[in-house]
Formats: C-alpha cells, structure tokens, sequence
C-alpha cells in the first residue's frame, strides 16, 4: 500500500470513528488500530490530532461540494435539487439517527471544546448556505435567498437533531413532507410574484 492511500485510509477512518465516538473520545490508538498500522507508521502521516481533524473537515467539503455538483448535473431545476438536499435526512437516517448529523455534531462538539478548528468546521454549513442561496435565487428568491437558505438549514438540522434523540421515523418523514411542502409554497411565491 502506497504512502496516499495510507494517508487516505487515516483520514477516512478518522471521519468515520469522529463522526460515531466524537473527536475528542477518539485517540490516535483508536485510529491506528482501525487502519491497521503501527502508531510509528500512523505518526510518519500526522504528527497531531489537530491535524487529522483538518484533514477530515476538508475531506468532508470536498465530499458535500461533489454532492452537490452531482445534483447540479442531474437535476435540471432548482427545486428538484433543493429537494435533494431534504432528501439527505431520509437518504442519512439510519445514520442520523444512530449519531445525529455529521456537521452539526462536529461543529457543536467543537464549540464546546472551544476548539481552534470550529470556525473551518462551521464552513460545512457555510458550503450549503451559499448553494442553497443560489438555488433559491434561481427560483427567482435573491433578495431573501441567503434568509431562506438559513431557514432550511435551520430546519433540516432541528429534524436531525429530534430524529436522532426520539428515533421516531414517522416523524422524520412527517419534517421531510413539511419542508417539501413549505418549499413549494417558496417556489409557487416566487412564480406568482414573477
């Protein structure tokens, strides 16, 4: 195994043992023993935590930005692919409601951690609110296109949250229709106005 894929495997278990044990409860040792190499060989990669966790944030953007590229090339309109976007809650749920959000939980932590990192984790956010700013300006929203955005994002994150402590599906899909529906409303605005 090549010195990248070494680097990469690091990385992706970090973001995997992150995301379930939170990072402060997971040490070097833990991602060590999940790749399967010796803390020698993992130290050759990253000398600090710290730079692991950059490391999984950027993998993180890099990961939602081709999400969101895909949707941008196979999904002509701009709100089918803001509907791709609810869809993550019901595409993610096991996982959600296994470990809530990847973002928020990471981001959270990380505030309460005051941790250097937490204004880089709070781009993942960032990432989303600028693309569904500019989805919402494509439905012909651009002067309260950013406030809309925030309002989902706001939204999807509280679904997640709740889904996560009561694990109730039905309610998870109840918050999915309801944030199709008022998108509709947004969209059926935006045409009447036009």
């Amino acid at each position: 195994m090549g010195q990248r894929d070494t680097h990469d495997r690091i990385v992706a278990t970090a973001d995997d043992l992150f995301y379930r044990q939170g990072f402060d409860h997971t040490s070097f040792a833990d991602i060590a023993s999940a790749v399967g190499i010796s803390r020698g060989n993992f130290y050759h990669h990253f000398k600090t935590k710290d730079e692991i966790l950059t490391a999984v944030i950027d993998k993180r953007l890099c990961d939602r930005a081709m999400m969101m590229e895909g949707w941008q090339a196979e999904v002509a309109d701009p709100l089918g692919r803001i509907e791709r976007f609810i869809d993550i809650l019901l595409v993610n749920g096991d996982k959600i409601r296994q470990h809530g959000c990847p973002i928020g939980t990471l981001t959270s932590e990380l505030a309460k951690l005051n941790h250097a990192a937490q204004p880089q984790a709070v781009q993942l956010f960032s990432l989303f609110r600028t693309w569904l700013a500019r989805q919402f300006e494509g439905l012909g929203r651009s002067e309260d296109a950013d406030r809309l955005a925030l309002e989902l994002l706001s939204r999807s994150q509280g679904a997640a949250t709740l889904y996560n402590a009561f694990h109730d599906r039905d309610f998870l899909n109840r918050e999915v229709a309801a944030m199709k529906n008022w998108l509709r409303t947004v969209a059926a605005t935006s045409r009447a106005e036009n």
